[in-house]
């Protein structure tokens, strides 16, 4: 923990000094003892600005108010920091709690899994159309990839499906 005290306009007392350094230790129960903080107090008209920064590692958090008493300030920026440090942690937790229970939903799929099994089935109807009917029902389409139909011209199934570039169409026919 390093903590730096800056006074503009006015003179640092022994007293606010060691007042900073207990509040911003505070801090440690939320972030641990590896962390930066500089706390700057200014004199603004009537008012006694403190502002208090912390770092943890990659992450920022910074507090700025104003009042008659420097020492309400203090404690209102305090305030301030640990909201910010308890939303961050808590986001945090959340993100690698969901994480990992979508990484062992994955493996219990992957277990319960044997290859070379057919695991999904889809039902089509499949209509009589010509080729540039059913390219136009598949560009109209945006969910589907693919559009089974019975070929008119040749009365056999086909499958016309969308390429890579999502321009253009390929079909799959039978050998004759």
């Amino acid at each position: 923990m390093n903590i730096n005290i800056t006074g503009k306009d006015f003179e640092l007392t022994d007293a606010i000094k060691s007042y900073i350094n207990e509040k911003i230790g505070k801090l440690s129960k939320y972030i641990g003892d590896e962390f930066e903080a500089t706390a700057t107090l200014k004199m603004d008209g009537n008012k006694q600005v403190a502002e208090v920064r912390v770092s943890v590692s990659s992450q920022l958090y910074k507090a700025v108010t104003a009042s008659k008493d420097l020492y309400a300030s203090i404690d209102k920026d305090i305030e301030i920091l640990e909201g910010q440090i308890r939303k961050t942690k808590a986001k945090k937790d959340k993100q690698n709690k969901s994480e990992s229970i979508k990484f062992t939903e994955a493996q219990k799929d992957d277990d319960s899994e044997e290859e070379g099994e057919i695991i999904k089935s889809i039902y089509y109807s499949i209509k009589p159309l010509t080729e540039e009917d059913a390219m136009l029902i598949l560009k109209s389409d945006v969910k589907n990839k693919f559009l089974p139909f019975i070929n008119v011209n040749t009365n056999k199934v086909n499958v016309v499906y969308k390429l890579k570039d999502g321009k253009n169409f390929g079909i799959l026919e039978p050998e004759e």
